[in-house]
């Protein structure tokens, strides 16, 4: 047989793909060539005559990995790949479920509910069922539904011990009818009703079994207990399962994966020997080394270690920076600085482990007019709560925009249907006025207008004096975007964009203190030329106010003179979030998520907000196996780094609005020194001995802050708790300590009553 296949790989590559021994473990570590060894197993078992292109199994995490793997193929060999099964989880078994939909109890032509859809279905359902939506959110209801499928649990399986649960279960089972009558499945359906139809269906079982004699697996940390029982449905005793992994690159827990699935596997399958793939083709020996050292302070993992032969390469550099902000500006600075050097901008990543942390950076790419683009994401002022929390405040500021009535008028719900809408919007038509008027002149008869309307007058009355953060910060409560968010899956980070919200309005008040006056004396034509931001205030005050006539516009300025700060600030957000962003295929600086980043790589990438409850997260300190996959979210962080490594963290950091002392972060301290080069920061010292270069706060600080972020200590009325952070300084400092039944706690340090445990 020809081995054009096999010609270079190396030894361990080779001796995955050529794998005799039944089925195997691959624990593949970061840019070791996992693809090339899972596609070229593929063609290596059907070059073989092992097994048939139909009778091959491949499940991947991604649409995108899925089409890899078959452009791959068909250049490795002369084969119609077109029925072939490869794809991913909830591809495969759709598939499955059209192919015997009368066994499955489906329709030939079913519909699949995305989660919009079905989130819909589900307030159709409460509504039918009479059910108190304040008590039972649809969204919330929708979570349990989704949790309890991807669990495999129906609604007679749930134990339920309350009422409350007792209810969601009801109203699980009525959306289970509901779907059924209409012939429609969401996304947790589509994997529960096809393991459902292999448990019970042995016939139709045994048939795939002996169809799939060989079934691979990629990303095989990041399957749940569902995904993974539904593979083992397709293994009988003589078929391989070849699943490849790396334990070390499991980040996924919120989305239900399992990384204990990999031990479990080896169990299951009587794997004595696992197969690691440890050369790396991507990084230098330093990052590499770097990474190798973090994730071994894990406990509980599989054990690997990374090497090249590459070289060292450079050394990872280290900086602290005074604040958020100044990191931002050494990270401009040093992009800049590569670009000149001969870099891409498109080479370079900025990675950070909350969404709200990009606002920040986004800021400084934009004043130094450097391309950006948000990888995998929005711009900060093009998120949705983003947007919704200013079209509040540009009420309060001028009730005549009717974009922004228009756009929470219903945000949160509040029993405004379309057809008032629609009758409002006719009436201000007929009256030549804004929608605002004419809402004010019907509201009376209509409650939930009424409330809309009164909500608005009271936060004009109640931000009346009021600083601009203090403004924002106010606003953003009160509209109930927060408690809405609360109840959605990706709510938490909505949440901190919304806080981070406040932070922009803090250090546009900063920027903007030398060049807008905030005398109650002021004109609109004052804030329209104020500065450099607003250069085009007048033409984003016009949009805003779409719909104002002439004669309307003098009371608008009027409203507006009372908040020239909050007027220039909503311009600013509108010019930040105009087209500035680069376009697709245009050399740019990438942003993203830590999330977002795994699978890519870049030849620079600055790994920003390295701080203890940023990074790791400070809801990881209180959950099981929370810190240890923050470790591993540290280690993709790192290894998307090809030759140039940049750490950072911010002695200061603008958290809700105030600035808060952090401590760096205990991924810093797992990197040997000998790796790091430390680069001048705040304090003009580059020399770095192991406690300087990760002083946590000035020091006339330092001896305030006892306790680090993580640590468990106990206080004598509310017993144990973890510290979760500081703020303020010197005989002000407060400590932030997180107790599992009481929640959040703030002590004055001074006063605090807390042992170390």
């Amino acid at each position: 047989m020809p081995n054009d296949l096999l010609t270079g790989l190396n030894p361990e590559q080779l001796r995955a793909v050529t794998w005799a021994q039944g089925s195997a473990l691959v624990l593949a570590g970061a840019g070791s060539g996992k693809t090339r060894v899972l596609t070229t197993r593929i063609a290596w078992l059907i070059q073989a005559g092992q097994v048939s292109p139909m009778g091959v199994l491949a499940v991947t995490f991604t649409n995108k990995a899925a089409r890899e793997m078959f452009t791959r193929l068909s250049a490795m060999l002369p084969i119609n790949t077109r029925g072939m099964w490869i794809g991913t989880f909830h591809g495969l078994c759709n598939r499955l479920l059209r192919a015997h939909h009368r066994d499955a109890g489906l329709p030939q032509l079913f519909q699949i509910l995305d989660s919009q859809d079905q989130l819909s279905a589900v307030k159709r359902l409460l509504k039918a069922l009479n059910v108190d939506t304040e008590k039972y959110e649809p969204r919330k209801v929708q979570a349990f539904i989704n949790m309890n499928k991807e669990a495999g649990l129906r609604a007679d399986k749930i134990e339920a011990y309350d009422p409350y649960t007792r209810r969601l279960a009801e109203c699980y089972a009525e959306y289970d009818a509901q779907c059924n009558r209409e012939g429609v499945v969401d996304f947790a359906e589509l994997l529960l009703r096809s393991y459902e139809l292999l448990s019970r269906n042995a016939m139709l079982r045994e048939h795939y079994q002996e169809r799939f004699r060989h079934i691979l697996v990629d990303e095989f940390q990041d399957t749940s207990r569902l995904q993974y029982d539904w593979l083992k449905l397709l293994c009988a005793p003589s078929n391989v399962i070849f699943a490849v992994g790396d334990d070390d690159q499991s980040i996924y827990a919120f989305r239900g994966a399992n990384v204990a699935n990999m031990a479990l596997f080896q169990k299951d399958m009587g794997i004595e020997e696992v197969i690691k793939l440890t050369q790396n083709y991507r990084s230098f020996g330093t990052i590499l080394d770097a990474a190798n050292a973090v994730i071994s302070h894990n406990e509980n993992r599989l054990g690997k270690d990374l090497w090249t032969e590459a070289g060292r390469g450079e050394p990872i550099r280290h900086y602290q920076a005074a604040s958020d902000t100044d990191e931002a500006r050494f990270v401009v600075e040093e992009a800049q600085a590569l670009h000149r050097d001969g870099m891409r901008y498109t080479d370079i990543a900025v990675l950070y482990r909350s969404n709200a942390q990009s606002r920040a950076i986004e800021h400084a790419l934009f004043s130094a007019g450097l391309p950006y683009r948000v990888y995998g994401g929005l711009r900060f002022f093009e998120r949705a709560e983003i947007k919704h929390a200013l079209a509040y405040l540009r009420l309060v500021a001028n009730s005549d925009d009717d974009n922004a009535f228009l756009r929470v008028v219903n945000f949160p719900t509040r029993g405004v249907g379309a057809r008032t809408v629609e009758a409002i919007d006719a009436a201000a038509r007929a009256a030549g006025t804004s929608l605002w008027a004419a809402a004010c002149a019907q509201g009376a008869g209509k409650k939930g207008v009424a409330a809309f309307v009164q909500l608005i007058e009271n936060l004009r009355h109640e931000t009346q004096g009021m600083s601009l953060a203090e403004q924002v910060e106010h606003v953003v409560a009160r509209s109930g975007l927060i408690e809405h968010y609360k109840s959605e899956r990706d709510g938490e980070d909505r949440i901190e964009n919304l806080n981070e919200l406040t932070n922009a309005a803090t250090a546009f008040s900063a920027e903007a203190g030398n060049v807008v006056s905030v005398a109650a004396d002021i004109d609109v034509a004052d804030v329209k030329s104020a500065s450099a931001d607003s250069r085009n205030q007048s033409q984003a005050l016009v949009d805003f106010s779409s719909g104002v006539t002439p004669e309307g516009l003098a009371s608008t300025e009027s409203r507006l003179s009372a908040y020239p700060l909050l007027a220039a600030f909503l311009a600013h957000a509108a010019l930040e979030a105009g087209e500035h962003e680069a376009q697709a295929g245009q050399d740019a600086v990438q942003l993203m998520t830590v999330h977002a980043a795994k699978g890519l790589e870049f030849v620079a990438v600055f790994i920003t907000g390295l701080e203890e409850a940023l990074f790791p997260h400070e809801n990881s300190l209180t959950e099981l196996d929370g810190l240890e996959e923050e470790r591993r979210l540290m280690y993709v962080a790192i290894t998307r780094a090809r030759r140039r490594l940049y750490l950072t963290h911010a002695v200061s950091r603008m958290l809700h609005g105030q600035i808060r002392y952090g401590l760096p972060s205990r991924f810093l301290r797992e990197i040997p020194e000998a790796l790091v080069q430390s680069i001048a920061g705040w304090r003009g010292s580059t020399a770095a001995p192991s406690d300087e270069r990760f002083a946590a706060v000035p020091p006339r600080h330092a001896a305030a802050m006892p306790y680090r972020v993580g640590d468990r200590v106990r206080h004598a009325r509310y017993g144990e708790g973890v510290v979760a952070g500081y703020q303020g300084q010197g005989e002000e400092t407060e400590v932030r300590v997180s107790f599992p039944k009481i929640g959040d706690k703030w002590f004055i340090l001074e006063y605090a009553r807390l042992t170390a445990c």
